[in-house]
């Protein structure tokens, strides 16, 4: 099949709509004009520091309106990011920089230490560090004037249910196709303009800047979420579309009191799990529509999108695929399921990953024809509608954020004194799901576990409880019996 070239995407912009505003931060506007000079300029930096053409550089950046021009830049000379996510621990992301064979990592004063611990340990790459580099001399860039749509553009590490994390390819064509497809469902007019509090180094942050040059459309951006701020943003900056997670919404919902959001407010993009009805109807009390999505990394952002009309009739369901994309789902004997049969959700489509950087097998077993495995179980009912039952089997979602027992396993069987372990989630008021954890072996003060576990993982990883039993209960192929966990946890009364 041909490939198909495209203009690249600021250039492009830049040429139609100039003068619009593309980016909002910490007070101020930037126009497309703007915005493309100064990742213009930047691209002519990175260049003069040694960054080529098809090299894979990580960035390490907080959500600021510099991270859009440097991630703008790369786009302009074609170099491919491996967006670090900026709340790992330093071993975490060293693990990512060597696997991705980064050439650079890209950063900022106030990721110091974790940066020279990167550098220190992955001899081959350097630091560039964003204040030394905008100080820095400047050659004029050679742009990429045109993309292919199969060209990698960025790189998102997503955490295995085993073993390591694996490099998401997601290419031009996939981000493209996404900002299509979102286009199609919630439609477009030229007054939009998305809220971004979600960290730009998830696919949920940087889709909405990509959105942003696509549609031509204003990112009004924040470093982090805060209700109060979001709410004066939305009237201030006449913000249409905003996306969240559950704990956000919540939030938001609450600090409303009796107020409403200014009618001009189109909809919150609610993803990260499904929501609670209580939080649906506590909205729908205030007159917010919240569109509930279904995606990953894997798919560059939503691939399936439940339109607020559908939220009570089809209460729990994520909805139907966006335009562009198709899902099915597999029965056990890997036919296609009956409605209302749950079975693992297939997904395809020009927004989904070709594969996995530096990982033919892991592509191989997880994509077969087009058709994604998403190892999550659900069903569709017989209109259409998707019902997602588990994440990823045994996948926690704390605050948005995915963690796998696998992972937190891992670190508690290094601990000399423990012998096995064993991780579930559960409900937690504030963030949705919170781990906790058993551990069989030594009897350990669970106050030193806990310290132990925060030296090698973020701290939203971090076991909220961790109770010792003597045998970690497992099947005859060795997986942990979880819901044989929940029946001890809820046993203790804890």
């Amino acid at each position: 099949m041909e490939t198909q070239i495209m203009p690249n995407f600021l250039l492009k912009r830049f040429f139609l709509t100039p003068e619009r505003p593309a980016i909002h931060f910490s007070g101020k506007t930037y126009s497309f004009s703007e915005v493309y000079k100064r990742a213009y300029t930047i691209a002519g930096q990175l260049q003069a520091a040694g960054l080529r053409s098809g090299q894979y550089t990580g960035v390490l950046l907080r959500n600021h309106a510099d991270t859009a021009f440097i991630l703008m830049a790369l786009q302009l000379i074609n170099v491919k990011a491996v967006i670090l996510n900026n709340r790992l621990t330093a071993k975490e992301l060293i693990w990512q920089v060597n696997d991705s064979q980064s050439a650079y990592l890209l950063t900022e004063n106030a990721f110091e230490e974790v940066s020279q611990n990167i550098t220190d340990s992955a001899t081959a790459v350097s630091a560039i560090i964003k204040e030394n580099l905008f100080d820095s001399s400047y050659t004029d860039p050679e742009i990429v004037e045109e993309i292919s749509l199969d060209e990698v553009c960025t790189v998102m590490y997503t955490s295995g249910t085993t073993g390591n994390p694996k490099g998401v390819l997601q290419t031009y064509g996939n981000h493209w196709w996404s900002a299509i497809g979102s286009a199609l469902n919630l439609g477009l007019s030229e007054n939009d303009s998305w809220l971004c509090m979600v960290p730009l180094f998830h696919i949920s942050g940087y889709s909405i800047l990509m959105r942003s040059i696509i549609y031509g459309m204003k990112m009004v951006l924040f470093e982090s979420f805060d209700e109060k701020k979001a709410i004066e943003a939305i009237h201030s900056e006449k913000v249409t579309i905003m996306s969240v997670v559950s704990t956000m919404l919540t939030r938001i919902a609450d600090d409303l009191q009796d107020k409403k959001l200014p009618d001009y407010f189109r909809c919150m993009l609610l993803g990260g799990g499904p929501a609670a009805k209580t939080l649906l109807e506590v909205c729908r009390g205030k007159d917010i529509p919240v569109y509930q999505t279904y995606g990953m990394t894997e798919t560059s952002s939503q691939i399936v999108t439940l339109a607020p009309e559908y939220s009570f009739s089809k209460l729990g369901s994520a909805g139907k695929p966006l335009f562009p994309s198709q899902l099915y789902i597999a029965a056990a004997d890997g036919g296609i399921a009956k409605p209302e049969e749950a079975g693992e959700i297939l997904v395809k489509g020009p927004n989904v990953t070709k594969g996995y950087l530096n990982r033919e097998d892991e592509t191989v077993r997880k994509i077969n024809d087009g058709w994604l495995s998403t190892g999550d179980i659900g069903y569709m009912d017989s209109e259409g509608f998707l019902y997602v039952l588990d994440r990823r089997s045994d996948l926690i979602i704390s605050g948005g954020e995915n963690i796998y027992p696998a992972e937190i396993e891992g670190v508690l069987v290094s601990h000399p004194g423990i012998v096995d372990a064993g991780v579930i989630g559960v409900k937690d008021e504030v963030w949705g799901e919170v781990p906790v954890a058993f551990v069989a072996g030594d009897r350990l003060d669970k106050e030193e576990i806990i310290q132990y576990c925060l030296g090698k993982l973020a701290k939203y990883k971090v076991p909220k409880r961790v109770l010792h039993i003597d045998e970690i209960p497992r099947n005859a192929s060795k997986k942990i019996l979880r819901r044989k966990l929940r029946d001890l946890l809820e046993d203790s009364g804890k």
